[in-house]
């Protein structure tokens, strides 16, 4: 049994042994690693004598044996990016192109005409080509210089007569205002003006884009006493319709506006002669909405009747400027009659002549649209304005000259906050 006892131990002394070995030898591999790891790279600065050549590391058993770690190695950093423009073309004599010591004409003498077509029912008419247009100047054929039937953006204004004479349809007005503002696209812009006598011309909004902005300033329409003056708000209106944005090459947009009226003018400061004559000085076209019903319609043996003679200038404002009047019988026309305004603002042609005339010698010049007409078909009519006049280079519109200054009529100034009625 001594013996069994001394064989067993030694057995167990034999692995213990073996076992210390193998952890031996393990230990001295992972320090090897781990001094091969951490040596450290030569950092010895060169001699001012030698100019230093780069020199590659022997690499230890370490690292050149199997499952050896290499550092990375960074090349040379790349060339720096070349801009390469994109080549200029050799410029065509013939193209639009120009150079900057080319000189730049522009033709200041082309004449820009809005043209609705319609037929016998006052239906607009779309789909015709440059080619069944002739326009003439005081009966002169002219050249059509560019022809386009776009849609383009409006810039207009609606000028409300809130005299007392339109008491009883307020309500209405304001409605078909509403939904002439609600009918606004991108790109449109709108200004309200309230118009009672020559001294309350008032502009409760200012060119916006905004409908909001719009419609809050429609919602404080009110009615107040005054003569009224509707002369004086249609020149004021037009005339604040064609400066805005005046002179922008971009500028593109149709410009227009719409009165709301009985038409019955009794103390405005300007004249409807010294009116026209501005009239014919812009492209603004006017749609009136004249609610004459109302008005006296007896008449005496020297003069007309207040409501013949305010049909007569309704009409005229419409015709002169290329726009259109309306007589609504009834406030439940309103609707629809704010609808054909905005219908033809958006249907028309749009047409550019360069006069055969070049005097500018401040004279008024006819203008007259005629389009060819079908075989078999509707009767084609082309509206436009009905003339022109040829302003002196150097000049711009000015305001008729009176004896008296006009003080008495207010220019439409921007205000966001209408003027309240007394209580």
């Amino acid at each position: 049994m001594g013996f069994r006892i001394l064989q067993t131990f030694k057995s167990r002394r034999g692995t213990v042994a073996v076992w210390f070995s193998a952890l031996a030898t393990l230990s001295l591999i992972i320090a090897g690693v781990t001094s091969a790891q951490q040596r450290p790279r030569s950092t010895s600065a060169p001699t001012a004598t030698a100019t230093p050549t780069p020199q590659t590391p022997e690499p230890t058993p370490a690292e050149s044996g199997p499952g050896r770690r290499i550092a990375p190695t960074l090349g040379p950093p790349p060339e720096p990016p070349v801009y390469k423009p994109k080549p200029t073309p050799t410029p065509d004599p013939n193209s639009a192109e120009i150079s900057e010591n080319d000189i730049l004409k522009i033709n200041a003498d082309l004449v820009t005409l809005n043209v609705r077509v319609i037929d016998r029912n006052n239906r607009p008419i779309n789909g015709i080509s440059q080619s069944d247009f002739q326009v003439y100047e005081d009966g002169v054929a002219q050249r059509v210089f560019s022809f386009t039937e776009e849609q383009v953006p409006v810039i207009y204004g609606l000028a409300v007569d809130t005299s007392g004479s339109l008491r009883s349809q307020i309500n209405e007005v304001i409605d078909a205002a509403k939904t002439i503002i609600n009918s606004n696209k991108p790109g449109d812009e709108t200004f309200l003006e309230r118009f009672i006598d020559r001294d309350k011309i008032e502009n409760l909004q200012d060119f916006t884009p905004n409908k909001d902005l719009l419609l809050d300033a429609v919602d404080n329409l009110y009615v107040e006493g005054g003569q009224t003056a509707v002369v004086d708000g249609v020149y004021l209106g037009a005339e604040h319709v064609a400066e805005y944005k005046k002179g922008r090459d971009d500028d593109r947009r149709r410009r227009a506006l719409i009165v709301v009226t009985d038409g019955e003018d009794r103390a405005s400061y300007y004249s409807q002669e010294q009116l026209f004559r501005q009239l014919r000085e812009q492209d603004v076209q006017i749609y009136v909405i004249g609610f004459v019903n109302e008005l006296d319609a007896d008449r005496g043996l020297i003069r007309k009747s207040s409501k013949s003679k305010a049909v007569d200038l309704i009409n005229r404002i419409a015709s002169e400027t290329g726009g259109r009047a309306f007589f609504p019988q009834s406030l439940a026309e309103l609707p629809g009659v704010a609808n054909e305004i905005v219908r033809d603002l958006r249907t028309q042609y749009v047409i550019s002549y360069d006069p055969t005339n070049k005097a500018h010698d401040g004279t008024y010049r006819t203008i007259k649209v005629v389009v060819n007409q079908p075989a078999g078909g509707d009767k084609r009519i082309a509206l436009t304005r009905s003339g022109r006049t040829a302003n002196v280079p150097g000049t711009t519109a000015a305001r008729p000259t009176t004896t008296t200054p006009p003080n008495n009529v207010r220019q439409p100034t921007p205000s966001n906050t209408p003027r309240r009625p007394p209580q």
